[in-house]
């Protein structure tokens, strides 16, 4: 009965890592090349998506290359060190990607500013206007009611009143300067 036995040394990159911390190009390169697909393959793991996997394996060797003077051996060894970089990047990048998710559903619509402004203006505009019309008296109130609003022709609110054609016309221009007179001293 024969053995599998590990011909990789148990710590893999230390030699390199050490190297790392002191600048080393080539050694992290020799790194990157060790590691890359098995933290990649972590990665993928927690991240489905491939391009995402990508960013977190870069971000993770950029933070093995600035903080590789801060490797301890006696608190694990490289394979630990670089997996538990590995892990806690992409499990943030979850939990951030999930966060943006949470604030979006939990932040108001987009809203049309102008379009919100407009009918603000709108409605103080009309308030006004009801009031404008609330103080002209009859038969100036239903003259105006009937040819702005309603869209009657002058004749058409001859007929409807039964007021002169005459009388129409001119109830509706000292009802339109009363208002004038009424929303400009607004």
């Amino acid at each position: 009965m024969s053995t599998v036995t590990d011909t990789a040394p148990r710590d893999l990159g230390r030699e390199d890592l050490q190297l790392v911390a002191e600048g080393d190009k080539r050694a992290f390169a020799r790194l990157y090349d060790a590691w890359a697909p098995t933290l990649f393959a972590l990665i993928r793991c927690v991240l489905k998506d491939r391009a995402q996997a990508e960013e977190v394996l870069q971000d993770t060797f950029l933070h093995v290359w600035r903080r590789a003077p801060s490797y301890d051996p006696g608190r694990g060894s490289v394979r630990a060190w670089l997996t538990t970089i590995a892990r806690r990047r992409a499990i943030d990048r979850v939990r951030s990607a999930q966060a943006a998710r949470d604030r979006e559903l939990a932040s108001p619509p987009d809203v049309d500013w102008d379009q919100t402004a407009e009918e603000a203006e709108s409605r103080i505009a009309g308030g006004d206007v009801r009031r404008a019309l609330g103080s002209l008296g009859e038969p100036h109130k239903t003259v105006i009611l009937l040819s702005y609003f309603g869209g009657l022709s002058h004749s058409r609110i001859a007929d409807a009143t039964g007021l002169p054609l005459g009388t129409v016309k001119s109830t509706i221009r000292q009802a339109l300067a009363r208002l004038r007179t009424f929303l400009e001293e607004r």
